[in-house]
């Protein structure tokens, strides 16, 4: 009975351990538990893992001032008036090129010549055809010169009674003959000096030259090819070179039937170019051409360039602008500018969020002119930016953003 009453006074070690535990475990827990509660506040009100704010985006732009009263835009491309393809007018292998690609051309100027010495040796005959002729138009002369003065001779004496008629009539006779050999001789030479003409005329065409002031835009033959007026056979080219006369450059773009009211003569305009963005030329309606294109109901009008510019090219490709008037001293140059909708104004200062990527970024600026629907931009943003139009109250800075689809 003593030993079982001492064995009920034994403390339990394993009760008195797991006690503590528990605590121990229920409280690393709970603070677990708001550590985690603490991370997501902090990392949803930092805008880590809050919802994306879906905005629309815009650009910060260069704008001119001709933008405000431009009364339609157009596009097409720049086209020589005055253009020829220089072919010969006979079949030849070109032995003399003098030109390449953007030689400048003189009109006159030779710019290849073709071989050429049948022609010559043709020319040369004729030459001494005409040499012959004239000797036999020369004795032909003689000949009636004599004829002449024995007519005339036997014409006194028939009427005196000197002759005999069958002298007179032989006399007369010699006379009639020498002048009608006078003139077949006269004929004659003619016939040669046009036959001279002629081979003249074909040995000009082996010499190609410039019928104006030009560029040599393309070159497509070279020495030793052969070519020919019509080109239809393997290896022979037509047109050797393609010139253009670079002062006869005009804008011709398509202006829709429905605008083309805008439209009038001399009206002034803005041309820009593709390969110059960052140029306007001055321009001019230079033509309405009369007569509409039915299929895609256009009216083709002629631009002018106003100020010539060696940068201009044949077929580059350019837009027009049509004003409602000119173009001021103070309004050539452009602004960066930026749609109005995207400023907000927050504790008195003008605010616009940038577009940086999935986040927004609040940027203060400072605005100056206002033209339409655009604000100047004197400081803050520059022309390439990404900015948040109609930017919602619960945007701020480093929100997480994405972009609407257009």
């Amino acid at each position: 009975m003593a030993d079982e009453d001492l064995s009920k006074l034994k403390i339990d070690k394993s009760s008195a351990i797991k006690g503590p535990v528990k605590n121990r475990k229920r409280t690393a827990y709970a603070i677990g538990v708001a550590a985690a509660v603490i991370l997501i506040g902090v990392l949803f009100f930092s805008g880590v893992i809050s919802p994306s704010i879906k905005v629309q985006e815009a650009t910060v732009s260069l704008v001119y001032p001709s933008q405000t009263f431009t009364l339609l835009n157009a596009s097409g491309y720049v086209v020589a008036q005055r253009k020829a393809a220089l072919a010969s007018k006979v079949t030849g292998r070109i032995i003399q090129l003098n030109v390449e690609e953007g030689s400048k051309v003189r009109k006159g100027d030779i710019i290849a010549r073709l071989e050429n010495n049948d022609v010559t040796a043709a020319r040369d005959q004729a030459a001494a055809n005409v040499r012959v002729s004239r000797a036999n138009l020369e004795s032909a002369q003689a000949t009636f010169r004599d004829a002449s003065l024995a007519f005339k001779r036997n014409k006194d004496l028939i009427g005196k009674g000197y002759i005999a008629q069958s002298d007179y009539d032989t006399s007369e006779a010699r006379y009639k003959s020498a002048e009608a050999a006078v003139h077949a001789a006269d004929q004659a030479a003619k016939a040669a000096a046009a036959a001279l003409s002629g081979a003249n005329v074909a040995i000009d065409y082996t010499v190609l030259r410039s019928p104006f002031d030009a560029v040599v835009l393309t070159k497509n033959a070279d020495i030793g090819d052969i070519v020919t007026p019509i080109g239809a056979t393997a290896n022979v080219q037509s047109a050797v070179v393609t010139i253009a006369d670079m002062n006869s450059l005009l804008a011709e773009v398509d202006v829709s039937e429905s605008n083309i009211g805008n439209v009038k003569m001399a009206q002034p305009c803005e041309i820009q170019l593709d390969a110059l963005p960052g140029v306007r030329f001055k321009g001019q309606v230079h033509m309405i051409v009369p007569t509409a294109d039915r299929s895609k109901a256009t009216v083709m009008v002629k631009v002018r360039f106003l100020e010539k510019d060696s940068r201009i090219l044949p077929e580059m490709s350019a837009k027009v602008a049509f004003l409602s008037r000119e173009v001021a001293a103070g309004e050539t140059e452009p602004f960066t500018a930026v749609n109005q909708s995207a400023l907000v104004a927050r504790n008195g200062k003008k605010i616009i969020f940038l577009a940086e990527g999935e986040k927004a970024k609040a940027v203060m600026v400072t605005t100056g002119r206002q033209m339409g629907d655009m604000v100047e931009i004197l400081s803050g943003a520059k022309a390439g930016d990404k900015v948040v139009l109609r930017p919602s109250g619960d945007l701020r800075d480093g929100s997480k953003i994405k972009a609407e689809e257009k």
